[in-house]
């Protein structure tokens, strides 16, 4: 069975499931693998709870299928099935002929996302990622989402390892795309800042690749700015209050602590928004946001009243007044990039007391220990009155701050000795699972 006719089976049977607990009647289930599951080994499972056809990679599951086929039920071996399902995506995405914005980034991309999202809302029927749905499972997922009533889409692109943008972007197709910046994150798997670089740069490739295309761009982004293609047309959006041509520009009006800023494109009136994102950080995700919308006709009222009426979740830049605190929750991801950025805001809230509790950063590499001293050293320069750090990575670091293991024993000192009338920053990588402490707070 070749892509076309699995795609023609699609078409008939408009449902896909990777998991065998989940198969809803006729369905196709696909069966993938990783470092701790192997799908294939319940793909007859699937079969019998209700899908249609499984797609496996793995000869001896199919002939074992041969041997005792079951009736209405079809199975087919291909060579991998993570291809298939991204060529099955890729397949289905071609039938549109919407436009299809590309959003990568080391921070901030799933922020930027949801603010062009519900920009774009103001004028189209928006098909966009949801979560965190941006790896090579994901973003198929995603694209298997579009629909006829659909007019545009915005498709989240996450990496890890080099190369990873290049095939997201060959399976999505974007039409336009847009890097919010680059920094040190996954440095395990990049090796170097040049390794990141050059994979998020692979979605500024796959454009060059296409005529028509467009890529937003931050203008006072230097590091951007060099891999920007010249084959390309860019819409740019920067930092700063004088008038650059046809840039959209925009600066900081308040951080205290929700963002205010005032934007303008191309010299005329300048717009105020009031937005609920924490952090003058944000400014870089609202600007991208207000680019993308303005090329695709939105009006700038309806631009400013969307993202004033954006509210973040996911333990992302969110503010949460409690009983006893007030937290700014971050506690979804963190590199050194966005541990210093949410820091140096941090610093610049005009409150008192302020307690910080972080997370260690994951993924570094060989550069963990010098990233987490070099942390260490910078949270030092941000006057803040109390300061626990979590994780293995802070434990050999000479500092008088408070060290916890983990999560659990942070959680054994907040019952021992509550906290009580403190501006808490909470930021860390997901692994370290600090989204559990707001409840205690």
């Amino acid at each position: 069975m070749n892509i076309k006719e699995l795609y023609q089976y699609y078409q008939q049977h408009p449902v896909v499931t990777t998991d065998s607990r989940d198969c809803p009647a006729g369905s196709i289930f696909i069966a993938l693998k990783g470092e701790s599951f192997n799908g294939n080994k319940f793909a007859a499972q699937a079969l019998e709870k209700g899908c249609s056809l499984a797609v496996v990679d793995d000869e001896q599951v199919y002939n074992q299928f041969l041997e005792q086929p079951l009736e209405g039920k079809r199975m087919v071996l291909v060579r991998d099935s993570l291809q298939a399902f991204k060529d099955l995506a890729r397949e289905h995405r071609r039938q549109f002929s919407i436009p299809v914005v590309g959003i990568t980034g080391t921070n901030g991309k799933t922020t930027t996302k949801e603010l062009v999202r519900t920009v774009l809302a103001a004028k189209y029927n928006v098909m966009a990622t949801e979560g965190n749905f941006n790896n090579d499972v994901g973003v198929p997922k995603t694209l298997l989402r579009l629909a006829p009533e659909h007019e545009i889409a915005v498709v989240e692109m996450g990496a890890s390892h080099p190369g990873d943008i290049k095939t997201l972007a060959e399976t999505a197709e974007p039409t336009s795309g847009l890097i919010t910046n680059v920094g040190k994150a996954h440095l395990q798997g990049f090796c170097s800042l040049e390794g990141v670089i050059k994979t998020k740069g692979e979605l500024y490739e796959n454009l060059a690749t296409r005529t028509d295309s467009v890529i937003f761009i931050n203008a006072g982004n230097e590091l951007l700015m060099k891999i920007l293609p010249k084959n390309v047309q860019s819409v740019q959006y920067c930092q700063g209050a004088e008038n650059q041509g046809q840039c959209v520009i925009g600066e900081v009006v308040a951080c205290d602590p929700m963002l205010r800023l005032r934007w303008r494109a191309g010299g005329e009136q300048w717009h105020q928004v009031a937005t609920h994102l924490i952090g003058s950080y944000n400014i870089d995700n609202v600007l991208a946001a207000v680019t993308v919308g303005l090329y695709y006709g939105v009006d700038p009222e309806d631009i400013n009243a969307a993202i004033e009426g954006y509210v973040p979740s996911n333990n992302r830049s969110q503010l949460t007044h409690t009983a006893t605190n007030h937290l700014i929750v971050d506690a979804y991801n963190a590199n050194p990039t966005s541990m210093a950025a949410a820091l140096d805001n941090f610093r610049l809230m005009q409150v008192s007391p302020k307690m910080a509790i972080l997370g260690e950063m994951r993924e570094l590499g060989e550069s963990s220990m010098q990233e987490h001293e070099a942390m260490v050293k910078h949270i030092g320069q941000c006057g803040i009155d109390q300061v626990w750090l979590v994780g293995n990575e802070f434990e050999n670091i000479n500092c008088n701050y408070r060290k916890f293991a983990d999560v659990e024993a942070v959680k054994a000192a907040l019952a021992a000795e509550p906290v009580e009338g403190y501006y808490i920053l909470i930021k860390g990588s997901n692994g370290n699972r600090l989204f559990q402490l707001p409840a205690l707070l």
